[in-house]
This record gives structure tokens, C-alpha cells and sequence, in this order.
């Protein structure tokens, strides 16, 4: 017999998805029979399997060692490295990701950003092996690899799920600062129709049009697009812009940008080749000068209640300082921009 105690970071929920990740290689078939059976039971009780799971409740398994070892496989890829943390309590991580990591797998050897943190939490003790057979920490927003800055993580499962609906809704503000091809001088929003093509991994921004977006009707691979972005200052051949992203879709400031005349300075895949070209001899710019800077929480509930209004803020990448310094911009310790 084998029993498990549910933790916080498991809380929350349904009883059948955690025996799906516990006992993750067994059909579904095999654990609804076996709650059916009583061989597994929630607090001494049969149990259906769509029960919510609290903190303290106890499953038991009445199955031998040999089918819980059968039936159970964890995988854990340790990896080497340190994070950049910018804030962190028992519920989250704030991190600064770097250019060049992934934020999450995109094939099975590879190694991202939530392999980094668990191998983190493992380390630091906040987290045991066997707690990853029924939850594992996990990010809440992505990054491609060449943009570098904040992503957030739930280390557990209730705060996975509101940092989650916070993205989702738009609740949680995101501000990216970037470097744009040519001189900007006013503020603006704008808005588009994005369109995927997934078989070369890009995307094409169409016009937008009003009696599409008041009845949000697209096709499968067409999202609509919203970006607004403030000039902070300007060279004799670019721009640094602050960027709002109210909508979050794949390559949107990049694809979006590029489309009103104003690539991303070092974007080799929607920017301008001969000026790609300059930075990287001059300053060794491989890839786009993007960085998520900033996150403004909204008014939370619950265990993430002490986030309300908290504005997390990632340094920029040591390359992105050095292009900016030698356009004449100086940056302070708040990410503040000065002409000096």
C-alpha cells in the first residue's frame, strides 16, 4: 500500500488528473477501474475521480510495488547554470531569461528555461523528486530564444493557474523595450490581422479591418493584433521604443513593427539584412535587440493577493546596453531613458 498526501503545490486540482500525472504511462481506463475497485481511495473513502483536491487530503493505493513502478515514470534533466531571479516567494518566480534559451522544449532533448527551474527548485530543497509524479512548476508566459527578459513561473499549482488567467485575460501588463530601423517621434497604437505559417515558422501581419474585429471572425491560423509603443529616444538611424504588447501572439512585435516600415534592428527573419549586417561587424548583434522589461500585476486574490500592483523589472541584456551607450542613450538602475 502507498499513500500520498496532497501539499499545496498540488491543491486544486481534479483527483483524476493528478492520477494521470502520478501514475502517468497507466491508461485511463486502468484508474477509473481501480477507483471503482476501491483500490485507490481519497481520505479512507471510494472516490469518482472529479473530487477537488485539497491541502492534507490522503490517497491510498492498494496496488503492489511492481504496478506502481510499472505505471510510474519520472524523468528529471538536471542542468547546469544559474538564474537570474528577479523576485521570488514561496508561490512564484520572476526570471530574466537571456537570449539564446529556450522558455520551453521544442523537442525532447532540448533544455529550456522550466527544466531550469526545476532542476533549481530540486536543488535549493523547495521541491522533492517524487512531488514531480503529481505536479510540476511551470511557466506562465513565453519568450522566442532571441528575446531576452521576464518570464513568470508558478511553483505552484493555484499560482500557476492565476499568473495563467492573468496572461490570458491581459491583466498582468507586459512592456518590452526595443531598438527599430529609422526615427520615430510619436506614440501610437496599432492594430493588424496576424497570420501563420507554421511550415517556415512566420508571420504576416494583414490590414486591420473593424467589421472583422467587432465579429472575431478568423480563420485557424489569423489572430487579431493589437500593439502600442512609445518613442523613449532616437538616433541618426534608430529608435528606441517602449513597447505595450495588449495582445500576445507569436513574432507579434517583431512581424508588427516590420510592417509599418520599423524592423527590429538585429531581426535577420522580419528585419532589413544590410543594416543587420552593420550592427553585427560594429557591435555583434546576432539577434533582434528585444527585451520584456517589464510585468505590472494587477489586483490579485487569493495566495497571490501580496502581488497586487507589484511591477517587476528585468536589466537589460549587457549587448543591448553596450548598442545603446554608443547611440548616446544612458539608462539608470529603473530602466529609465536619458538623452545625456
Amino acid at each position: 500500500m502507498k499513500e500520498i498526501y496532497i501539499s499545496e503545490k498540488e491543491a486544486g486540482q481534479r483527483l483524476d488528473k493528478l492520477l494521470g500525472k502520478y501514475l502517468n504511462t497507466a491508461p485511463k481506463s486502468f484508474l477509473y477501474k481501480m477507483l471503482r475497485k476501491k483500490n485507490i481511495t481519497l481520505n479512507g473513502k471510494k472516490a469518482a475521480g472529479n473530487e477537488k483536491l485539497c491541502t492534507g487530503d490522503r490517497i491510498k493505493f492498494f496496488l503492489s510495488e511492481e504496478t506502481l513502478s510499472k505505471f510510474s515514470n519520472t524523468q528529471i534533466q538536471y542542468t547546469e547554470g544559474k538564474l537570474n531571479i528577479l523576485y521570488e516567494d514561496k508561490d512564484v518566480l520572476f526570471i530574466n531569461k537571456p537570449v539564446g534559451m529556450l522558455s520551453q522544449k521544442a523537442k525532447p532533448q532540448d533544455e529550456s528555461l522550466v527544466e531550469h527551474i526545476v532542476t533549481y527548485l530540486l536543488k535549493s530543497g523547495q521541491l522533492k523528486e517524487e512531488e514531480l509524479l503529481t505536479f510540476r512548476p511551470s511557466i506562465c508566459n513565453r519568450l522566442d530564444r532571441n528575446t531576452s527578459g521576464i518570464i513568470a513561473a508558478g511553483k505552484t499549482l493555484a499560482a500557476l493557474q492565476q499568473l495563467n488567467a492573468g496572461f490570458k485575460k491581459r491583466t498582468i501588463q507586459k512592456q518590452y523595450l526595443c531598438l527599430v530601423k529609422g526615427q520615430i517621434t510619436a506614440s501610437a497604437h496599432i492594430r493588424g490581422v496576424l497570420v501563420k505559417d507554421r511550415t517556415h515558422n512566420k508571420v504576416t501581419i494583414l490590414p486591420f479591418k473593424i467589421d472583422e474585429a467587432q465579429t472575431d471572425v478568423y480563420r485557424k491560423e489569423e489572430a487579431y493584433i493589437e500593439t502600442e509603443y512609445q518613442p523613449i529616444a532616437t538616433a541618426d538611424d534608430s529608435t528606441l521604443l517602449k513597447v505595450h504588447l495588449i495582445t500576445g501572439k507569436t513574432h507579434q512585435i517583431r512581424a508588427h513593427l516590420a510592417s509599418i516600415g520599423h524592423p527590429l534592428i538585429g531581426d535577420y527573419k522580419y528585419g532589413e539584412y544590410r543594416l543587420n549586417e552593420q550592427y553585427k561587424k560594429e557591435f555583434g548583434c546576432q539577434s533582434q535587440l528585444l527585451h520584456a522589461y517589464q510585468l505590472i500585476m494587477p489586483e490579485c486574490k487569493g495566495e497571490l493577493r501580496h502581488l497586487s500592483g507589484m511591477k517587476i523589472t528585468a536589466p537589460l541584456p549587457s549587448l543591448f546596453e553596450k548598442v545603446l551607450r554608443a547611440k548616446g542613450v544612458n539608462t539608470d538602475g529603473d530602466m529609465e531613458f536619458k538623452r545625456p
